[in-house]
């Protein structure tokens, strides 16, 4: 049987052949590209040569690519199109990658080789990309075990096998708990407050599920506006139990018992590392450096928003109450007299914006953006294969005609895709000899779907929300370095959010949203009425909304600065973690932290704090070209050539004063959030 994954692709720009890859091939071409990989590295290992930086350190780069491809490509479809066959498949692979990995980072001859060029390295006679790559590369082979010995190492290995297989249970289970619960409608009263749209959609649901009525769902696209618009109280309740209790309900799919032996190994590996909590092991390799830094910013950003969120919450329980709600506002409550304060006071929600934001005139707003800051063209690549028939694939190219990337996009919900919205790659950018190997990115998002004839309408969040993921994708894209290791987005992940989140400042730009904002229907502009209103409204609950998301790195960073092996209940744990930024009473029989993916099945333990951090650096960055215009060019090409082609070949503190000038201002971020009077 011949094998598309052990083949070089034959495809334009050897995108993968999707048309051709089955479900049968990924297993074989695994074990055999890693036992082709371990031959490489053995090679290496081995070799009689005089270690030097080439024969090494570029050696090593160089060894796996037709792996790491496979890899991308299959573990992007764990994610985006997944199915039991596929599950199964990862529970298998993960430990083989898991034993590749150490089978590298723990061998003493290896390492012997690596050191000894670290030792006897003349810096001056390299470039800093490569210094970089040298230093990365030792300091990776400390913080993976190298310098453990005997039973440790061993002990080592069982960890890191043991923490890739939890992982990947955490996030099956996080996925087939938000696919098993549906709320199934019958009587139309049940539905009042509810928007047309979201009607629609739900009742194309129970179509499909050969149900009579209206299906409503825990994919974002249906929980979210349910949530803010439902005027059925009991609905709303049972609503957010179901979202609230995934991974909590003591059946298989149950997440309790993995997050205790998550956050345990985790201390267990940091321990034998000779660190005192995983958090210290994490953030060594982070722009905030340590917890104790971490900690203090996020009591920093908590202290400034801790009475705005107060007032933020009783203004809407006031509101509340002058419509006749009796008794604490709760959390199910908040979205919906939130949202209709928010229509009060502004004249706008998000279904009077909705129809201006149609999705294909929000992706050719979001390419010619790119357009006008980096000169780059999109160009529909229709022949590309594709995963699944909703895919849609660009070549992306520079404004010299050069051609940069390919970039697919997945933008609807699915009962095989996890929930929320990412960035990824099928293949990263660097560069060999003979050509500059370019990127195939992707973003994968779960924005409202059309229905029948009505096309796909956004919401203001899922456009700041596109705008954010293609943030990432630039960052990719754009990458120009030699070393795949720190291509793209392989940088700080306390940096890696700064092109994202600065993109999402556009979408509160008047020149922005003119170009943007059409009526789907009738072709009018966006009013200048109701562009002024986004704006206005930009900080709405911006208090609230800063000490909800600080809650989150509160709780992270709780978990990650255990110093002992956790036996406790995780609900209590929480409660606590997350004490100083509670706003609402509490609610028994919920938690948070079993459906928090970004920290135990993503790269964001004891680092989701980044999202804050990076937000200090986005507003920051931002003010350059406010000063200068939105498409003021000279700005864009200084950031581009500071941030977005540079990857991880520097610290990300020099690349950002390469951009600024200078180190960064908390000040922009308090100002723009309204956090500062």
């Amino acid at each position: 049987m011949i094998n598309p994954l052990l083949e070089t692709f034959n495809t334009t720009h050897q995108v993968p052949p999707f048309n051709e890859i089955k479900e049968e091939h990924y297993l074989p071409a695994f074990k055999q590209l890693i036992k082709d990989a371990k031959h490489g590295i053995e090679d290496i290992a081995n070799s009689n040569e005089q270690e030097s930086f080439e024969n090494t350190i570029e050696a090593m780069e160089m060894v796996g690519k037709q792996l790491n491809v496979v890899s991308h490509v299959f573990f992007n479809l764990n994610h985006a199109e997944t199915n039991e066959e596929i599950q199964g498949i990862a529970r298998e692979v993960s430990p083989l990658l898991t034993e590749y990995s150490n089978d590298i980072w723990l061998n003493p001859k290896l390492f012997a080789r690596v050191k000894a060029v670290n030792d006897h390295f003349d810096e001056g006679a390299y470039s800093k990309e490569q210094i970089k790559l040298l230093q990365d590369t030792y300091k990776a082979f400390v913080r993976k075990g190298a310098l453990l010995k005997g039973d440790a190492q061993v002990r080592y290995r069982e960890i890191t096998n043991k923490l890739a297989k939890l992982s990947l249970k955490f996030g099956e289970n996080l996925l087939a708990e938000t696919n098993d619960y549906n709320l199934h409608i019958i009587d139309e009263a049940q539905l009042s407050g509810l928007p047309q749209g979201l009607k629609d959609a739900a009742a194309e649901v129970a179509k499909g599920m050969d149900k009579e009525g209206w299906v409503f769902t825990l994919q974002f696209p249906s929980y979210v506006p349910f949530m803010k618009y439902a005027s059925d109280r009991t609905l709303r309740k049972e609503m957010f139990m179901a979202y609230s209790n995934r991974g909590n309900n003591a059946n298989k799919h149950d997440n309790n018992d993995i997050i205790k032996q998550l956050v345990s190994l985790r201390y267990e590996k940091a321990q034998l590392l000779g660190y005192n909590t995983h958090a210290d092991y994490v953030l060594e390799e982070h722009m905030a450096v340590d917890p104790k830094t971490v900690n203090a910013f996020l009591n920093e950003l908590l202290e400034a928003s801790i009475g705005f969120g107060r007032s933020d919450v009783k203004a809407v329980e006031e509101f509340a109450q002058s419509l006749g709600f009796e008794g604490p506002l709760q959390r199910w409550d908040y979205p919906y007299y939130s949202e209709q304060l928010k229509a009060d006071k502004y004249g706008l929600d998000d279904e009077a914006t909705r129809p201006y934001f149609e999705l294909e005139k929000v992706e050719t707003g979001i390419f010619s953006l790119a357009t006008g800051l980096y000169g780059l063209s999109f160009k529909p690549n229709n022949s590309a294969p594709v995963y699944h028939d909703e895919v849609r694939v660009y070549d992306v190219y520079d404004g010299d005609g050069q051609f940069l990337s390919v970039f697919y996009v997945d933008y609807f919900p699915r009962n095989t895709k996890q929930g929320g919205a990412w960035m990824t790659s099928f293949r990263e950018q660097y560069k060999t000899s003979k050509e500059d190997v370019r990127p195939h990115v992707s973003i994968v998002c779960n924005f409202t779907r059309p229905v029948g004839d009505k096309p796909s309408l956004l919401t203001f969040n899922e456009v700041k929300t596109f705008l954010h993921e293609f943030g990432h994708a630039l960052h990719g894209m754009l990458s120009k370095v030699s070393y795949e290791s720190l291509s793209g987005t392989n940088v700080y992940r306390d940096f890696v959010e700064l092109p994202s989140q600065i993109m999402e400042n556009w979408a509160t730009q008047k020149q922005w949203l003119q170009d943007v904002g059409v009526h789907y229907k009738t072709g009018e502009l966006i009013p200048d009425e109701m562009i002024n209103s986004i704006i206005e409204s930009d900080n709405y609950q911006s208090g609230y909304a800063t000490v909800r998301q600080l809650s989150f790195g509160l709780n992270d960073m709780a978990w990650h600065s255990l110093d002992k092996t956790f036996n406790g209940e995780v609900c209590d744990f929480e409660k606590q973690a997350m004490s100083a930024t509670e706003l609402f009473p509490e609610v028994e029989g919920t938690v948070f932290s079993t459906g928090f993916s970004h920290i135990f099945d993503g790269g964001y333990a004891a680092g989701y704090y980044g999202y804050k951090w990076a937000e200090v650096l986005d507003a920051d960055a931002f003010d350059s070209f406010l000063g200068k215009g939105i498409y003021d060019k000279e700005t864009a090409k200084r950031f581009r050539e500071s941030i977005l082609e540079k990857g991880g070949t520097e610290h990300p503190m020099e690349l950002y004063k390469r951009f600024k000038g200078q180190e960064p201002s908390i000040e922009p971020l308090l100002k723009r959030s309204g956090l500062k009077k």
